[in-house]
């Protein structure tokens, strides 16, 4: 990956972890994507469309609170855990083959809880 694509996906958590703590902190967020509408996002980010991949980024927010809500009484600082938790939705994202037949939030929320476990204190969290 070159420079600026390190950059740009630096950029991306960072906005994105912004957006998680706007939500958490008003309680809102956006709805997950109806399934067609999901497709349709997937489709576009096989193409290279950032957008698309944004957009799917921002309606697995909730999910990430989610996963990361498990971690609270670990220790760990909850806004350190959603960092970690936006890195392992964005790979997932990345990573996501629809031809598993397995839907992305599944497939998310796993990529998710293993980054926080992996990142967080040397992958000795415990649920």
């Amino acid at each position: 990956m070159t420079i600026l694509g390190w950059v740009l996906a630096v950029s991306a958590i960072v906005k994105g972890t912004l957006i998680l703590f706007g939500y958490i902190h008003n309680q809102v967020f956006p709805h997950p994507l109806e399934e067609a509408e999901e497709g349709k996002y997937l489709r576009e980010l096989k193409g290279g469309s950032e957008e698309a991949r944004n957009v799917l980024i921002e309606h697995n927010l909730r999910l990430v609170a989610h996963v990361v809500r498990k971690y609270e009484s670990s220790g760990e600082d909850i806004e350190d855990l959603i960092s970690i938790g936006t890195i392992g939705l964005i790979k997932a994202i990345k990573t996501y083959d629809e031809e598993r037949g397995v839907r992305l939030a599944t497939y998310a929320a796993r990529c998710i809880e293993n980054e926080v476990l992996i990142l967080s204190s040397g992958g000795k969290l415990r649920k």
